[in-house]
């Protein structure tokens, strides 16, 4: 006897579910999204992966559809979807493995460069549910072209532009134009350092969280202030775009 297939859900049942994914807390959403999620079930070891990477907090795997030869995903343990979600310190910790990886890639696999792609968001081009870090190992004339348009924009909207962000980050324009007039531009010379290997990679980031976790605890002491991760908050809205809730 052949399988049935699955029934596609009609427009009022998609609807239906958008409606309900709105009315959801952010416990329950959370929930709902890691049921749905095919990379929670590879950080869980539920579906098979060639894991590069992985510690408390972190899972690096080979991307089975890669751009180039050890294309790797970076990703939390923890189910975000989307980059504002995600605690300070937590962030910081998965760019610091990105940043190792990189280092790798460029010894082991013998490229000259990487790129460290983030899609935020439907409209940047993310299709998994999973917050996730792309690292893809670079050569040239790879045949891999990531051109980003450059446009032409009236000074006007340049300053509307900044002035909304720098006010949004809760620092006046006016300020932010004084700052900035007053810091002279002082080109940088660059050096390019051949990365060392002394340890694992593991090993070395393990010790810079712990310093970075008794710094911590010892300002939180010091101020008496209670332990408050930031960015942790769930953006009802956010979640429903990422699940392509209208």
């Amino acid at each position: 006897m052949p399988e049935q297939q699955p029934q596609q859900m009609s427009q009022e049942q998609i609807k239906a579910l958008q409606e309900k994914i709105k009315q959801m807390s952010p416990e329950e959403l959370k929930e709902f999204q890691k049921k749905q999620c095919i990379f929670c079930q590879i950080i869980s070891g539920k579906v098979q992966s060639q894991k590069v990477y992985e510690d408390d907090d972190v899972v690096a795997v080979l991307d089975v559809n890669p751009a180039n030869p050890g294309h790797i995903l970076i990703m939390p343990k923890e189910h975000y979807s989307i980059m504002p979600q995600i605690p300070d310190d937590e962030i910081g910790h998965i760019f610091m493995v990105a940043k190792a990886l990189s280092n790798t890639s460029l010894r082991a696999l013998e490229v000259q460069g990487s790129n460290i792609i983030v899609a935020n968001g439907v409209a940047a081009g993310q299709r998994a549910q999973h917050f996730m870090v792309h690292l893809i190992p670079r050569k040239e004339n790879d045949n891999i072209n990531f051109q980003i348009p450059q446009k032409t924009i009236p000074e006007e909207e340049l300053q509307k532009v900044r002035r909304a962000l720098s006010e949004s980050m809760g620092a006046k324009a006016e300020e932010a134009e004084e700052k900035m007039a007053a810091v002279p531009i002082i080109p940088k010379q660059k050096k390019v350092v051949e990365a060392e290997f002394k340890e694992p990679i593991k090993k070395k980031l393990s010790k810079k969280r712990e310093i970075k976790k008794k710094t911590k605890k010892q300002k939180e002491k010091k101020s008496g202030s209670e332990d408050k991760k930031s960015g942790g908050s769930i953006n009802l809205d956010d979640i429903a775009g990422v699940l392509g809730a209208k």
